[in-house]
């Protein structure tokens, strides 16, 4: 069972891509996890991509494509494997979607986490991280027993720069512009399938299973 998890940043993709990966016994894939082992390893491809980020700039996507397929062509990979953070634009599912072939593979599903905009800059807006321990709360779903305090450490609570609603209006624009239109190229495919990201973790992953099956 091949499957990539797609959703805006924030709406939960990568929670129900590893509770995917739990329930069926295959591997949760995440591009940076891909470039982390290979650029620790000192893989060839690793190296290459080693070169881009030193220079800050984007690893090309022939190369991402190539880190990729390497992955999922590894023993732990036989039965299945959920990819959560790729494809991200349509040249990528295209290149990936040519490369499977080449290897007479190809997905079996695309996930779509729907959530609205609103919903996902209320989520990470009230995000806090302590900055001693790194531990993460939320202010409305899970805070903390005394406010601006962390539970495990006593440190203070801040909102990250990255889960500011400016930035992340700014990552919401760069998702619909880029990676949304995979909706219709995974439609088009015949393999999408959405599910309602803003009802409970639990009650997700309830309707993920019944798209995959028991």
């Amino acid at each position: 069972m091949k499957i990539i998890m797609l959703g805006a940043p924030g709406a939960g993709k990568g929670t129900q891509a590893k509770k995917i990966a739990a329930r069926y016994e295959v591997p949760h894939i995440s591009t940076g996890d891909i470039f982390r082992a290979n650029i620790k390893n000192g893989t060839e491809l690793g190296q290459k991509a080693k070169t881009y980020m030193d220079q800050g700039l984007l690893v090309p996507d022939e190369l991402v494509v190539d880190l990729v397929v390497d992955r999922v062509n590894q023993e732990d990979c036989a039965s299945g494997y959920v990819l959560d953070g790729f494809p991200r634009t349509i040249p990528q599912a295209e290149a990936l979607d040519k490369a499977l072939a080449e290897l007479g593979q190809k997905i079996d599903y695309a996930i779509n986490v729907e959530v609205p905009d609103e919903n996902i800059i209320r989520r990470m807006s009230g995000r806090r991280a302590c900055v001693d321990c790194g531990a993460t709360y939320h202010m409305e779903y899970a805070p903390t027993k005394v406010e601006g305090t962390c539970d495990n450490c006593g440190g203070s609570l801040i909102l990250r720069d990255d889960d500011k609603p400016e930035t992340v209006e700014k990552r919401l624009g760069v998702y619909h512009e880029q990676t949304q239109p995979l909706i219709k190229y995974y439609t088009s495919a015949g393999v999408l399938r959405e599910v309602d990201g803003t009802i409970d973790i639990e009650d997700v992953f309830s309707e993920i299973v019944k798209i995959l099956g028991e």
